[in-house]
């Protein structure tokens, strides 16, 4: 086996294989003019030790070698290190052993002779991309734990909402979650008691509007026997139930002053007085409150008090409504057709087209909420074997717009023309049209080839 190293600060570590040693030794020659260490054998057996068992950041890989074809050591790869980039080369290549080892997990497929060029530009991009994976790899497990089944979206505003519960949830403050009906926020509270140290203990929701003054204040704070009509007995408040845990104020705007104030001096001290006591009591519970209101309005109106928006403030999470979330309807119909399906024992091969296009045009007021109601009762009335128009609100064909059906042509005709169309915009730069189209430059190297489009 051959190895070179220049240190720290290379472009990245490759191992190399390939039982023709003037192709292996080529191909070093490469790697060591670009920076790269490197690992070289021609024996296939002892590149399956150095996978096990070295730091790599990529392999190259030939396709047909004694003892065992590149296919097998590309499977071997896949088990030993699921992310690192593999780059195949051979010489004896047709499009069913490209396919075969694209399916396999190769990055990319060069056949021999091949332009060194390619090949740098190939393992530039494959070893860029492995290194991103790999630096963020634990931010995306700590966030990838955060994803709830419920909470789904895979969009930049709903990957930042998982970022701030991340943050937030360790941290032993109050939390105010703002929000439009149906977005969420009962979730969210749940996630961030879920990832906290107080995940053990309970979580208690209340709905500040749901009761009336009286009924709200004895629920939050207990009351001793007596303390109004019908009290035949002491009752702990949910403060105290909650103890070492974590109480939702849902619709906090809803409060009224009188219970405010009592809420804003637990906040600052952790005391407080069930009704018609006069012993003080104390309880460590942390506090989430959630509003689908703007509360400076409502302390503009008098309607909150300014200190106790203060006191909830600490950190706030907005939630985005469903129209801002852009590509989670998608995500968020399938989700939602799994769950009834399965509940309902309904069997679908998923959502025709004419039926996404009016769930992603479609304004969603009510927010996610509304999306799985939708969702849910198409279940029940699709009689078909996917999802179709038939089976959906009327409301949602009447907001959609007229989107007028393109010319087709084969696809073919349509991947050449837009392989000339970017090639003429980049004067020829190679590099620059396939990023323009989202290949790498082997790829529209091939391509070219393939269609027999010249550099002009």
């Amino acid at each position: 086996m051959n190895t070179g190293t220049r240190g720290k600060g290379t472009p990245g570590r490759i191992l190399v294989v390939d039982d023709d040693q003037r192709m292996r030794e080529m191909i070093v020659e490469i790697l060591q003019k670009e920076g790269y260490d490197f690992l070289a054998t021609g024996d296939p057996r002892e590149a399956a030790m150095i996978l096990r068992d070295e730091p790599l950041d990529g392999l190259v890989t030939d396709l047909r070698m004694p003892h065992f074809e590149g296919m097998e050591l590309l499977s071997l790869a896949r088990e030993a290190k699921p992310d690192l980039p593999v780059v195949v080369i051979t010489g004896y290549g047709t499009v069913e052993s490209a396919t075969n080892a694209m399916k396999r997990g190769a990055y990319d497929f060069l056949q021999k002779p091949f332009d060194p060029d390619i090949l740098v530009m190939t393992l530039g991009r494959a070893v860029n991309h492995y290194r991103l994976v790999m630096e963020h790899r634990k931010d995306r497990e700590t966030l990838r734990l955060l994803r709830d089944d419920q909470l789904v979206g895979s969009s930049p505003a709903m990957d930042q909402v998982r970022t701030l519960v991340q943050r937030v949830a360790a941290v032993e403050v109050t939390v105010l979650i703002q929000g439009e009906t149906g977005t969420g926020k009962e979730i969210i509270a749940r996630m961030i008691h879920r990832h906290s140290p107080r995940k053990e203990k309970m979580f208690l929701p209340v709905n500040c509007g749901a009761m009336a003054e009286t009924l709200l204040e004895s629920e939050l704070f207990g009351h001793e026997k007596g303390a109004f009509t019908g009290a035949d007995r002491a009752r702990a408040g949910l403060l105290k139930s909650a103890s070492g845990g974590t109480l939702f104020l849902d619709e906090i705007h809803l409060m009224p002053p009188s219970l405010q104030v009592k809420l804003l001096r637990f906040l600052q001290d952790g005391a407080y007085l069930p009704v018609g006591s006069s012993r003080e009591e104390r309880a460590d519970v942390r506090v989430v409150a959630a509003t689908n209101r703007d509360l400076t309005l409502e302390i503009k109106a008098e309607k909150f008090r300014s200190d106790l928006f203060f006191r909830l403030n600490v950190m706030r999470i907005e939630l985005p409504p469903l129209k801002d979330r852009g590509g989670d309807i998608d995500e968020l119909a399938y989700h939602f057709l799994k769950k009834y399906s399965a509940r309902f024992d309904r069997t679908f091969t998923g959502i025709d087209r004419p039926a996404l296009r009016l769930l992603r045009h479609h304004s969603w007021p009510g927010n996610v909420r509304e999306l799985e109601n939708v969702i849910q009762r198409a279940v029940v009335m699709e009689m078909g074997e996917s999802i179709s128009t038939a089976c959906l609100p009327p409301e949602l064909a009447a907001g959609a717009p007229a989107i007028a059906e393109p010319d087709l042509m084969p696809l073919a005709e349509m991947e050449k023309m837009l392989i000339k169309k970017a090639l003429r915009k980049t004067k020829n730069n190679r590099a620059e049209a396939a990023r323009i189209l989202g290949i790498d430059p082997s790829t529209l190297w091939r391509k070219q080839k393939r269609f027999q489009i010249e550099d002009k």
